[in-house]
């Protein structure tokens, strides 16, 4: 509960990778070698392990997320494969970032964006993202279709193409696509004016 009594939306670092294509969503969002990628609430590093492959050596991803057991799951995955191009901390994404600024070429944001709404903590993180994204970087979010699905947050919090725009928007972020990511959810590309 927040300090207000309210239930606050948490996810306990679970993705929907059953229903996710890592390797097609980070294709389609153009991850380049050599981009310094943020996946902001990366969970157990879902989209961060394929990011690293997409990055090669010459990038970098930080992997943020506030479940210290995902954070932990992720680490020993890391060791595990010998990946040495992911940074993976425990971070409360909506807080101040650990990032310098203007530091990440494209910040990534997945089943996140409804909770931090719902919580009242977008503003803060949106611009945090907007501080450590370079001019002219990108920005992914991917969300649920506000639909009915067989898993996902309840259709009260879910957030439409056109909100998710609009609080992007209000932070220099101007849309560039909206893509199919699966049967449940959609990502919308923004580029950092």
């Amino acid at each position: 509960m927040s300090e207000k009594g309210e239930i606050r939306h948490e996810h306990h670092g679970r993705s929907s990778k059953a229903f996710l294509d890592s390797g097609k969503i980070l294709k389609d969002i153009g991850v380049r070698k050599g981009d310094r990628f943020l996946d902001l609430g990366s969970g157990e590093g879902y989209f961060s392990i394929a990011a690293s492959q997409a990055v090669g050596n010459e990038g970098l991803v930080y992997a943020f997320d506030i479940d210290r057991d995902s954070i932990v799951r992720l680490k020993k995955e890391m060791s595990e494969r010998k990946l040495t191009n992911i940074e993976a901390s425990v971070v409360d994404v909506s807080q101040k970032l650990p990032l310098a600024d203007e530091s990440v070429s494209l910040a990534f944001v997945s089943n996140v964006l409804h909770g931090l709404a719902a919580n009242g903590d977008a503003d803060e993180t949106l611009k945090e993202v907007a501080r450590v994204t370079m001019h002219s970087g990108r920005l992914a979010i991917v969300e649920f279709k506000k639909q009915e699905s067989p898993m996902g947050p309840p259709l009260s919090i879910r957030l439409n193409p056109e909100e998710v725009e609009a609080l992007a928007g209000g932070y220099g972020f101007s849309k560039e696509s909206l893509l199919e990511a699966g049967p449940y959810h959609y990502t919308i590309l923004f580029r950092k004016k």
